[in-house]
């Protein structure tokens, strides 16, 4: 059986797919599977040992340049790509028109996607032959990508967790410095979503004076939020380089412990095995929170409400003494 998934962003919603596309492969009857990307996360699903097949779309860059020769060359050739596979079966997990679109364009018998209560475009659905609802057991965003596994006749392995650590399977050991490195994550792609970048500088400061070495970690966009950071935290927080996802992998992995928001890399973290803390503001974790069993999650009050959907109640604020807490504890566990 051919199967196509068009997942195509972000980081984070990326890695809450690698356990869909695990389960997947995993079954009695063997499935190729094929993954539409957007072209900078490639390096998250190119070597997943579920995949036979990636396919990197470039979506946001083919609609800035609509008419340009390389956009319709571009633009034939990946569709071809999801055509020449073809597959039995298409499944858009994210739900949008422009993840739902690939599902068509595969032209693939039967095409899946969440019912409209779980999906965030109506018109994604106008691409699809069939929809379900997941569970109400289904409450992590994880676990309603693997409620689509009922279109293939198989069990959710609900609460599975991301496992990322086949991106260092062929990646030298991270060195070690003097001190126990811990990583700062400060950027959210959502705003409200962040904690404030004073509660991060003062985090630094206080890990610094543990003995830890905090290493404000950014993305693109994000360079001159964590150089505020350090310049405020002062002496012993550092500003890491530039990474790709590779390098950023490799990074984290060398962490005693992470703290940051609801953000990709905090997702990649967790999915790496290393001692993770994430600071919800926004958010709700029962939905987005990552997963791993060496993850602590701090809520500000009134998020974690549990009703299935990103946004969450506000009010309240996480103390920069709880996640100094947390942070010593899961840095002591390592």
């Amino acid at each position: 059986m051919r199967i196509v998934l068009t997942r195509l962003s972000a980081l984070g919603d990326i890695i809450h797919t690698w356990p869909l596309a695990e389960a997947l492969a995993a079954g009695r009857e063997p499935v190729e599977l094929a993954w539409v990307v957007e072209e900078p996360f490639l390096p998250l699903v190119a070597p997943h040992p579920a995949v036979a097949l990636a396919i990197p779309v470039a979506t946001r860059r083919w609609r800035r340049h609509p008419a340009a020769v390389a956009t319709r060359r571009e633009l034939a050739g990946a569709r071809a790509a999801v055509r020449e596979f073809s597959p039995d079966l298409a499944i858009d997990p994210q739900g949008l028109v422009k993840s739902a679109v690939w599902a068509a364009f595969s032209r693939a018998p039967e095409r899946l996607g969440l019912d409209r209560a779980h999906r965030r475009e109506l018109l994604a659905g106008l691409c699809y032959t069939r929809t379900l609802a997941p569970p109400p057991q289904a409450r992590h965003v994880v676990d309603i990508n693997l409620s689509l596994l009922a279109a293939v006749g198989r069990p959710a392995p609900f609460g599975a967790a991301p496992d990322g650590r086949f991106l260092l399977l062929d990646a030298a050991a991270p060195g070690r410095g003097s001190a126990a490195r811990v990583a700062l994550l400060p950027a959210t792609g959502g705003v409200g979503k962040a904690w404030p970048a004073e509660s991060f500088a003062a985090l630094g400061r206080m890990a610094v004076a543990a003995g830890l070495a905090p290493v404000v970690v950014w993305g693109p966009g994000e360079k001159a939020l964590a150089e505020g950071i350090a310049a405020e935290a002062g002496r012993g927080v550092t500003l890491a380089p530039a990474t790709s996802i590779p390098e950023l992998a490799v990074l984290l992995s060398g962490c005693v412990a992470v703290v940051g928001g609801d953000t990709g890399p905090v997702h990649l973290a967790a999915a790496l095995g290393v001692p993770t803390v994430a600071v919800f503001v926004a958010t709700d974790p029962v939905r987005n929170g990552p997963r791993g069993e060496r993850v602590r999650i701090l809520a500000a009050t009134g998020v974690a409400a549990g009703r299935g959907r990103a946004r969450a109640a506000g009010g309240g604020e996480v103390r920069v003494e709880a996640a100094f807490e947390a942070l010593i504890a899961s840095a002591a566990a390592t």
